[in-house]
């Protein structure tokens, strides 16, 4: 077995919330050494919201495995001349405070920088480092209604509504993130320069909004809420509920799937009535929800386990636990933690060769591997005592 695909990359995570938090933990589970600084106080508020374990909320448990933990005052002179030392040795820092934050803490990127210049340093916010909103709060659901997102979502002639997949905080930072440090560390270890990335969550999921563009050039302006041809305008694309309250999700954009579902529910002639539009695609959707109401979801994933044509039962997360194909790839895994029990969590999703995803560090204790750390970077053990007795670390 080969090293981790980022072993020996060094990661500096100053990151709160989910964005960030899912940035670092996929760089911490493709084997980069992620420390979590937090402040000496309360630390990363994560750890107290929502439901908890014990003592630590589900939601830090979570998203912060494959980190190490470290305290860190960085108000302090002291806290930052810390961080400024373990930077001039890290490859990666990552953070999502507002803009500015860390410049007036005197720990951004030009300081950085100048003790090592091939750090790649990621900021992560809501709008980016300029323009006009650049200072402005948000979450989600307010970058994914500045990327006209939330418009497109919901049902013909319904509301906009909020989906439960944060698709801005994900895709627009944590994915895009992920992506930016990895091309500027490709970069960094080519030209021995490191990169600022600059992710804006609201830019980034914007830039994923593609089939609402290719409306938008062709006729100058984006089609209805579900009505574009894979948000609910196409009969053979979309979700039909079954006899006992759940859905099956009908995915046939090709003629031939789409002919071998209508001769797999025994209508053939509807095969001719694939990409139909207007009163003649409401009057077949109408025909195909009435063969899917006509039974239950047990009885159409058993009609049509071995047919080729995308079709597929809407899951809940229990039963996507429990289904065979996800187990196989070994989406799910339980987190024996040390002080909170077992956490059950999505395993890292990449498959790479010569390499098996495991959790080597449960989410860290508030300062857990602190001493660690700074015994690493070089600080002698009363040094360490010292900036304890100080409130430093």
């Amino acid at each position: 077995m080969r090293a981790k695909p980022l072993a020996g990359i060094r990661v500096l995570d100053l990151t709160r919330l989910l964005p960030g938090a899912v940035c670092t933990l996929h760089l911490g589970d493709m084997g980069a050494d992620v420390i979590k600084i937090e402040d000496p106080g309360q630390g990363d508020y994560s750890r107290h919201w929502g439901p908890r374990r014990k003592q630590t909320s589900l939601r830090f448990l979570i998203m912060n495995r494959n980190k190490r933990g470290l305290k860190l005052d960085l108000k302090q002179p002291q806290g930052r001349e810390v961080f400024l030392k373990l930077a001039a040795d890290a490859d990666v820092i990552v953070e999502s405070f507002r803009p500015g934050v860390v410049d007036r803490l005197q720990i951004g990127y030009e300081p950085v920088r100048a003790v090592n210049p091939r750090i790649v340093y990621c900021s992560i916010s809501g709008y980016g480092q300029t323009g006009p909103y650049r200072q402005r709060a948000g979450h989600d659901i307010n970058y994914c209604a500045y990327a006209g997102i939330s418009d497109q979502i919901g049902a013909p002639g319904g509301p906009p509504v909020v989906p439960n997949f944060q698709i801005a905080d994900l895709v627009g930072g944590s994915l895009s993130g992920v992506m930016g440090i990895l091309a500027a560390l490709v970069d960094a270890q080519r030209t021995g320069l490191g990169r600022y990335v600059d992710v804006s969550m609201t830019d980034c999921a914007l830039a994923h909004s593609l089939i609402p563009m290719i409306a938008q050039a062709e006729t100058g302006a984006t089609r209805p809420r579900g009505e574009d041809f894979i948000s609910g305008g196409l009969p053979c694309y979309g979700l039909y509920a079954t006899a006992d309250d759940r859905y099956m999700a009908l995915g046939a954009l090709e003629h031939k799937f789409w002919r071998t579902f209508c001769e797999s529910v025994k209508r053939p002639d509807l095969i001719d009535k694939h990409w139909v539009h207007g009163a003649e695609a409401d009057a077949v959707r109408e025909e195909v929800a009435a063969i899917f109401r006509a039974d239950t979801q047990a009885h159409w994933v058993e009609r049509f386990a071995d047919v080729d044509c995308c079709v597929a039962p809407v899951l809940t997360l229990s039963q996507c636990m429990r289904n065979e194909q996800l187990r196989a790839r070994q989406m799910f895994v339980v987190d024996e933690h040390p002080t909170e029990g077992d956490v059950p969590q999505l395993a890292f999703p990449v498959k790479f060769s010569e390499f098996a995803f495991s959790i080597e560090h449960p989410a860290p204790g508030h300062g857990e591997h602190s001493r660690e750390i700074l015994a690493e970077a070089g600080y002698s053990e009363q040094s360490i005592t010292e900036l304890e007795a100080a409130g430093v670390i």
